[in-house]
């Protein structure tokens, strides 16, 4: 009898499925490569991270005819400049095939979404949910709970943030919050740029920045979250340009910073309104990322990161020139650094620096020794200690080629590697419209 009931009980049991409840850190929706870049990023930045979609993989890159990027090509910031190593390592034995630096970037798209997979199952922490539909989402304390369908079973996810990368922002329409209110002008915003390239063409109205001057441009923070809704990012429906693959560039980058901010909410267990603007760029370089788009400050500098956070927080910005019929974003390293150009920047970031130019009085060219004398009174560093040990390290530390001259004008690129070690202005807090916090 025993027998039979054991029997009796284990058919019942096994007539009835249980909902299944998986708990993640980061949950991306969307079937893009912003999906997928969003994706990488967040597990990158060590958060679990459940990428979810409707149909299969990368359904827009099934193609087999040769496409051609050109816009953003050079820019080879983080998840991008990887797709692209990826590429030319494919085609390098094609005969006739280009894979110089400035050449187009030429790949069949059917290839190109293999390189995603293969670049997404050597990833840890990051689960793939192929075509798995989602019916509904809700709110689940300061995260959310979605409902999935598999094998004929709704099962749920629970996530404490979500990237939405679906083309038309489908979730953010789901869970009733607002898009990004319209990218305005704003003196300040370029020092939340957590996007950015060398090419835009055919924005639409929501794009206005001023700085850097089209046709280079950047994303801020606040144009990537959700308005009424807690830790809900967007990716495709935040871009200013149409999702295709000629705009690729700009889709894996927004992916990219989409998925750094959900993955830092996640992390400090905090919401949108506690985003430390700072500290999220500097997970992107961390990663390779960019923050603005210059063609003459390379991944492979040394100080590539100096001169991109010095950059952020204004204190040198880039100018925009033609070379031939090109149109080059370029932070010009070798030239001199203006006084006016710096002076309102240090001024505002440091509370002392209006006493130092009124005793000072540097000249219309920021030379060697005001930077030192700079540096020496916001630091309270001895002058003379530390003029012996800057002389000393000038070529055999830094590697500047010029000789340490005190009455020389300072390089752009001596002024964003000293400024950035001793003064690290780019640890000054921004809110998310780019003013400092005190």
């Amino acid at each position: 009898m025993l027998k039979k009931l054991l029997v009796l009980t284990l058919i019942i049991y096994s007539t009835f499925t249980y909902a299944e409840t998986i708990k993640t850190d980061v949950l991306v929706i969307g079937n893009g490569v912003g999906a997928v870049s969003a994706a990488l990023q967040s597990s990158r930045s060590k958060l679990r991270t459940v990428l979810l979609c409707k149909g299969n993989w990368l359904e827009n890159m099934q193609g087999k005819s040769m496409i051609t990027i050109g816009a953003n090509r050079n820019i080879s910031s983080g998840i991008w400049g990887e797709f692209r190593k990826h590429v030319h390592l494919l085609y390098k034995g094609t005969p006739g095939y280009d894979t110089a630096y400035n050449a187009p970037l030429k790949f069949e798209p059917f290839a190109g979404a293999g390189i995603f997979m293969k670049i997404a199952d050597t990833t840890q922490r990051l689960t793939l949910k192929l075509n798995t539909p989602y019916t509904a989402i809700k709110k689940d304390g300061t995260g959310w709970q979605v409902s999935i369908t598999e094998n004929g079973t709704t099962n749920y996810i629970k996530a404490k943030t979500i990237v939405d990368a679906t083309e038309a922002g489908d979730i953010v329409t789901m869970v009733g919050a607002q898009f990004p209110l319209p990218i305005a002008n704003n003196d300040n915003l370029y020092r939340t740029s957590i996007v950015t390239g060398d090419v835009l063409e055919q924005a639409d109205n929501r794009f206005k920045t001023s700085y850097p001057p089209a046709p280079a441009y950047y994303l801020p923070v606040y144009a990537l979250i959700a308005r009424d809704a807690d830790n809900l990012f967007i990716a495709d429906k935040a871009l200013p340009v149409a999702p295709t693959l000629q705009n690729l560039p700009l889709q894996i980058a927004v992916g990219q910073g989409v998925g750094t901010m959900a993955a830092f909410c996640a992390f400090f267990k905090t919401t949108q309104k506690n985003l430390r603007v700072r500290i999220v760029q500097g997970e992107l370089l961390d990663f390779k990322g960019y923050i603005l788009p210059f063609d003459d400050v390379n991944l492979t500098d040394t100080y590539f990161r100096a001169l991109q956070q010095i950059a952020a927080t204004g204190l040198l910005k880039g100018v925009q020139k033609r070379e031939g019929n090109n149109l080059q974003f370029l932070f010009m390293p070798d030239a001199p650094v203006n006084t006016a150009e710096i002076k309102s920047a240090l001024t505002e970031i440091y509370s002392r620096a209006f006493i130092w130019f009124n005793n000072t009085k540097p000249g219309n060219q920021f030379t060697i020794d005001n930077l030192l004398s700079f540096i020496s009174e916001i630091t309270l560093a001895d002058p003379q200690s530390f003029r012996i040990t800057i002389q000393k390290d000038w070529k055999t530390k830094y590697k500047f080629t010029s000789d340490f001259d005190l009455q020389h004008p300072v390089t752009r690129r001596e002024f964003a590697i000293l400024a950035n070690q001793f003064l690290n202005p780019f640890g000054r807090l921004v809110d998310l419209n780019g003013r400092m916090i005190n």
